[in-house]
């Protein structure tokens, strides 16, 4: 009897098979990927597979800025964070998106061949406002600070997909806002960084709240024996930590990004202020704010300042903007401009911490200022210092030569008040005259001449000063 023959087409069929479920396994391979165990999200080789496969699109990044410095204190809250923003993100995606997490507190959002760029970057920027929201972790509230990336991915351009999403999560700059130091080496780094982390928890909220305040410190006109006017200085009254030093909270807010917004509601609060010295007949007076860089950026930044002195219906004659020198001359053709429409609407400008920038004397050829303010650097000791006495007097002397005004903050003793006085110095700010205060306090003393003219007393007179500077 004839052996039984196996039939081979089973076989063939189970191969061709096998390799059809293989291939459309391949396909959906961003579907059976591991998810990542606290997003949910698949991980970046799903992504890539699907950039891959597409060959072009737009990516989009996020990245939760706040995720490795909550996990260096305490890993529970970060990753509880992390999960219940990235849950708030997978609602407010269409079902067509792809998401994936593609590194520690980054995610990666593929918008597919057809994507519009306007469409994708008016997308990805709701997001990232959507998610800066408020997020309840136990007993503790976090408001997420994101940053977001758009760029346009294309094989043909020759990169690869895992080296240009490489590239495009490089491009965020982040800061754990901690130096280590070899001199103090037993300084608990998670402990500075938990603190950190809370103050700009709380710096978020502060205006929200409240607790931000002006003092102000006056500004002395000694050739006439009188206040001309005050700097207005930001204070922190933080309810648990008491009054926070503006040395500690201004870095804070510079990195956060938060200079604008809080430099807009100073200058509103100044502004206010002012308008309410005026109506107490003391409109001689003139307010000085202070003006980051990032403000300085915004083309649009005398139009707002008009419009704040529109608002409070004060005088362009009685706002002051002051700037570092370094800011001040960063982009000297932009702030020609700025400068330009500012003076032109009646504002004056002053140049702070002069000396002390790259730029030196000549920033102001390029730059109209009306102010000079001497660094305290250079006024502490000027009395004893030859150096410092040197530098004085070249700053005093180019501004008479310019026709700007130089003041000398910073002066703490009377013999430093001498000294410039004597060397043809005419305005003064400084802990000698008066300490930052209130609103009212200030015009208190703005309404005590005897006590201002006891502290500018000399044994010479204005006119003995001026002829011995014209010798």
């Amino acid at each position: 009897m004839d052996a039984v023959c196996a039939d081979p087409l089973p076989s063939l069929n189970l191969e061709v098979g096998v390799a059809a479920i293989e291939q459309q396994m391949a396909s959906l391979n961003h579907r059976l990927v591991a998810a990542h165990p606290v997003s949910g999200l698949p991980v970046r080789e799903a992504l890539l597979a699907q950039m891959n496969a597409d060959g072009c699109g737009m990516l989009g990044a996020i990245a939760f800025a706040d995720f490795d410095r909550l996990t260096a204190f305490d890993p529970a809250l970060g990753e509880r964070v992390f999960a219940a923003s990235t849950a708030r993100l997978r609602a407010m995606l269409p079902p067509e998106r792809f998401i994936a997490q593609v590194d520690r507190g980054y995610v990666g959002l593929w918008f597919g061949l057809q994507a519009d760029e306007t469409v994708a970057r008016a997308e990805l920027d709701a997001i990232g406002y959507a998610l800066g929201e408020e997020i309840e972790a136990g007993e503790t509230t976090i408001v997420p600070q994101l940053k977001v990336r758009l760029a346009r991915f294309d094989q043909a351009d020759g990169i690869e997909a895992g080296a240009f999403l490489a590239r495009t999560l490089a491009s965020f700059t982040l800061s754990n806002g901690i130096v280590a130091t070899v001199d103090k080496p037993m300084v608990d780094y998670a402990e500075l960084a938990r603190d950190r982390y809370a103050l700009e928890q709380d710096m978020r909220q502060a205006m929200a709240r409240r607790e931000l305040r002006l003092d102000f410190q006056p500004l002395i006109d000694a050739a006439q024996g009188r206040v001309c006017g005050a700097e207005a200085l930001i204070r922190w009254d933080h309810p648990e930590r008491g009054a926070i030093p503006p040395a500690r909270f201004i870095p804070i807010v510079e990195a956060m990004g938060l200079a604008s917004e809080i430099g807009m509601w100073a200058l509103n609060a100044a502004a206010r202020e002012a308008q309410g010295w005026a109506t107490q007949g003391l409109d001689h007076l003139r307010v000085a704010v202070n003006v980051s860089g990032l403000q300085l950026e915004r083309d649009d930044l005398p139009i707002l300042v008009q419009r704040t002195l529109q608002r409070h219906e004060l005088g362009a004659a009685a706002l002051e903007i002051e700037l570092t020198e370094s800011v001040a001359t960063s982009d000297a053709a932009h702030c020609r401009e700025i400068f330009h429409d500012l003076r032109a609407m009646g504002v004056k400008l002053a140049v702070d911490d002069f000396g002390t920038g790259y730029s030196g004397f000549s920033s102001l050829r390029a730059l109209a200022f009306d102010k000079i303010k001497i660094d305290r650097e250079f006024v502490t000791d000027v009395d004893t210092r030859t150096d410092s006495q040197a530098i004085c007097q070249s700053i005093v002397a180019l501004g008479r030569g310019l026709g700007i005004r130089v003041l000398a903050e910073g002066v703490e003793r009377r013999q430093e008040y001498e000294w410039l006085r004597r060397h043809g110095c005419n305005h003064f700010q400084g802990f000698y005259f008066a300490r930052p205060m209130s609103g009212e306090a200030f015009v208190a003393f703005v309404r005590d001449p005897a006590r201002l003219t006891e502290l500018l007393r000399l044994d010479v007179t204005p006119n003995q000063i001026e002829a011995r500077l014209r010798a």
